[in-house]
Order: C-alpha cells, then structure tokens, then sequence
C-alpha cells in the first residue's frame, strides 16, 4: 500500500513556475514507478509526465515537453514536477500516482496508487 500527497499548486501568471512535489509512504517507493496527471473541468484525466522506479526513463506528454521535468529522489521518497514557462491552458487539478513496477506507465489505468490533486491556476 502507498499513499501520495501532492503539495506546491497554486495560482500565477503565464510563463511562471511551479514545482509541485509529492511525498509517499512505505519503505519500498523505489520499486514505484511514478506518474503525474492532471484534469480541467469537464474533461478526462490525461497523462502529464512519468519516471521509472530507478529515474533512469522518464516520458513527457507532448504538450508539456521541453517546459515540465519530472524527477524523483528515493532517499526522501517523493518526485518532483518541475513545471516552467506555465500557459493558462496548463489550468487543472495535478495527480500523482504510483504502480509497482520498472517501466515508465502513460495511461490512468496502469496506475493503482493516486493523491488527492493539487489544483494549479494559470493566469494570462
């Protein structure tokens, strides 16, 4: 069992920053494979970012890619989403989710493990 909390949302302006991060339980957070997600009002949850459990594949949606960085550190058990140069259009509420396991997973399904979301605003 893991449980997830996301912390670091919150409302700026476009092409600010944020780093969101998110702390999770247990002792075996390194055979976690780690993704991050988000969802806007009246759509579907989508894929953000993913890392495999060891931080060596890491795997980018393309509309975030060359602005966001997903990372991890295993020692503190938690990863990171670094998220730059922010566009209104990057408005949702930001999930973290865990699946156990070596790759790095892309679809909602795959994941078993999710945080309650913290929600990010963009302002233009």
């Amino acid at each position: 069992q893991v449980q997830l909390v996301e912390s670091g949302g919150g409302l700026v302006q476009a092409g600010g920053s944020l780093r969101l991060s998110c702390a999770a339980s247990g002792r075996t957070f390194s055979s976690y494979a780690m993704g991050w997600f988000r969802q806007a009002p009246g759509e579907d949850r989508e894929f953000v970012a993913a890392i495999s459990a060891t931080g060596d594949y890491t795997y980018y949606a393309d509309s975030v890619k060359g602005r966001f960085t997903i990372s991890r550190d295993n020692g503190k058990n938690t990863v990171y989403l670094q998220m730059d140069t922010l566009k209104p259009e990057d408005t949702a509420v930001y999930y973290c989710a865990a699946k156990r396991g070596y790759g790095a997973y892309i679809h909602v399904s795959e994941y078993y493990f999710w945080g309650q979301g913290t929600q990010v605003t963009i302002s233009s």
